[in-house]
């Protein structure tokens, strides 16, 4: 059996899901909230392709990411990381964990067919 997933993501972006279900489960260990991608985050997806039609699927993440990172507890993300066996600062794994709930989030758009998603492939993280 696969790596477990959240709802509506499928891997084609994001490689690994670990970190993040990690950091939920600190989240909820400290009572803290369990960062998610939202309805609201898809809509900014789809307003993003529709105002543009095409958009590299680069700058796309990056907007998603600088959406997420405010949402995302800089000490939760870095004990998270280091719990898998990375070490990094607290703003690196931050970053990180926003990466992925940008990924998140277009799996999520490509799944509801709110984006296509033709030829491409992300850099490895």
């Amino acid at each position: 059996m696969g790596e477990r997933r959240p709802l509506l993501a499928n891997g084609s972006v994001v490689g690994s899901y670990k970190p993040l279900y990690r950091y939920w489960e600190l989240a909820r260990r400290r009572g803290a909230e369990e960062v998610a991608i939202t309805g609201e985050d898809l809509e900014a997806v789809r307003r993003a392709v529709e105002s543009r039609g095409r958009v590299s699927l680069l700058e796309l993440r990056e907007e998603l990411v600088r959406r997420f990172l405010p949402r995302v507890d800089p000490e939760m993300a870095r004990e998270a990381y280091e719990s898998l066996g990375w070490r990094m600062t607290g703003a690196e794994a931050r970053r990180k964990i926003a990466e992925i709930l940008a990924g998140w989030a277009l799996e999520a758009a490509k799944n509801l067919n709110i984006v296509s998603l033709r030829g491409w492939r992300l850099p490895p993280t």
